[in-house]
């Protein structure tokens, strides 16, 4: 008879022990968890907004003058400040990493400093190496930033047939602008040059078109150039007639705006009457009419 084999005793498997997670732990991993998914979602966003404004080719900031369009501006701006650290107003800053791509261009607050044309040479446009500012323009005149626009006329003092007393915005306004009657090269704090005015018309007296037209009327051009003087007004006060027949003065933005942003800057009001809107240009406007 042949003989049985022995079958090998089968191994007892360890049951496998589950450890439960304690209520700490648990907690622990939540909000890793959490802090993960925020932490990419965060990123996501600061991308999404700052790709999308060059996307649809649309400036996300005022620049300063001479700009190309701003695709072609950002493609040709290399980023190297020259434009900051020439400014005499020291109203150009550069973009940080919520421009996305667009980080380190130089743009313009015009609210907070505005670009006064200081310098009659525009040191800016000079300054930049790669043309991104253009060096086509060589005149404030020539200058197409943006165009001012009355945002806000219900609150405008001028509409309201007020007057202003003290300093435009504030004793504690940092911003600067050049005073021909004060200092002809250095600009002086806003707050350092009070007003008294029957009727506020800070938007018109400081626009900087407004004095280069004034200063070739008298016969006094900038630097003693005739060039220097603009071909057309930029803003002035005109008698506009309400719903009830009443006669008031309305600040109108005219053909010479470049929208340098000195009308928005020095508005005396909370918010601003008047703003700079960085989509438009005379010439823009003028093509859609």
């Amino acid at each position: 008879m042949a003989e049985k084999k022995e079958q090998p005793a089968q191994q007892t498997k360890k049951p496998v022990r589950k450890f439960k997670k304690s209520p700490t732990r648990r907690r622990q991993e939540r909000r890793e968890f959490l802090r993960s998914a925020g932490l990419a979602a965060g990123v996501l966003s600061l991308s999404l907004l700052g790709l999308m404004p060059v996307s649809k080719g649309k400036a996300a900031r005022l620049r300063p003058p001479g700009a190309l369009e701003e695709q072609e501006f950002l493609a040709a701006c290399i980023k190297c400040g020259q434009c900051v650290q020439v400014c005499p107003v020291e109203a150009i800053e550069l973009a940080d990493i919520f421009d996305g791509v667009g980080i380190g261009a130089p743009y313009i607050t015009a609210r907070d400093q505005a670009c006064d044309f200081s310098c009659d040479g525009l040191q800016c446009v000079l300054a930049c190496p790669t043309g991104a500012l253009t060096h086509e323009i060589n005149y404030p005149a020539e200058s197409r930033m943006g165009l001012a626009e009355l945002v806000n006329e219900s609150a405008c003092l001028a509409v309201q047939g007020l007057g202003f007393k003290g300093a435009a915005r504030g004793s504690d306004f940092p911003g600067t602008l050049r005073f021909e009657e004060v200092d002809r090269w250095n600009p002086i704090p806003l707050a350092d040059h009070p007003f008294d005015l029957e009727l506020c018309d800070l938007c018109v007296r400081l626009c900087p078109i407004e004095i280069r037209i004034a200063q070739c009327n008298a016969g006094k051009p900038p630097s003693n150039d005739p060039n220097q003087c603009p071909p057309k007004h930029a803003i002035e006060l005109q008698p506009v007639a309400d719903n009830g027949g009443e006669t008031k003065m309305k600040p109108v933005i005219l053909d010479g705006c470049v929208g340098c942003g000195v009308c928005e800057m020095v508005c005396p009001v909370e918010p601003t009457a008047i703003a700079i809107d960085y989509r438009k240009t005379v010439d823009t406007v003028a093509r859609a009419l």
